[in-house]
């Protein structure tokens, strides 16, 4: 499972010229699923996500997690990221997770992430979407399970 999460002041998602979701300051986390993820692994990136340090203390330094600031979380399905880009000059997506698998395992991280933390929302999985943010900083980081 890849994370790409991004801190944000705002973020939304559009689809078909509809807003189906957005955050105010917290973290815009773009997912996507490995065809070799289990529920565990989404359980594992649910946990690593709430707890990963991001934010400023009052010393300015990234010691507070995104429940410390009582920030939104956006979380948007993006397959992109499972990509192999290492040959060529087109993506392989071989450790992508099928469609229903990577739904599957998208639905069960969401869920398990909303028990955990009430300020989440999400974009849709298999749609086309516009996602929109002001990434503060920028602060963007990686996490990969």
């Amino acid at each position: 499972m890849i994370a790409l999460l991004q801190r944000v002041t705002s973020a939304s998602v559009v689809v078909d010229d509809i807003t189906i979701a957005n955050a105010n300051a917290g973290v815009l986390v773009f997912l996507a699923v490995q065809k070799h993820d289990t529920e565990r692994t989404a359980e594992q990136m649910q946990q690593r996500i709430l707890a990963y340090r991001m934010f400023a203390d009052d010393d300015n330094k990234m010691n507070k997690n995104i429940s410390e600031i009582n920030g939104d979380i956006l979380v948007v399905p993006q397959f992109t990221l499972a990509a192999n880009t290492n040959k060529g000059l087109r993506p392989n997506f071989s450790s992508a997770a099928t469609s229903d698998h990577g739904k599957r395992l998208f639905d069960y991280f969401l869920n398990k992430l909303k028990a955990e933390y009430a300020r989440v929302s999400s974009g849709k999985f298999a749609v086309d979407m516009q996602v929109y943010l002001v990434n503060d900083g920028p602060v963007t980081f990686w996490l990969e399970l």
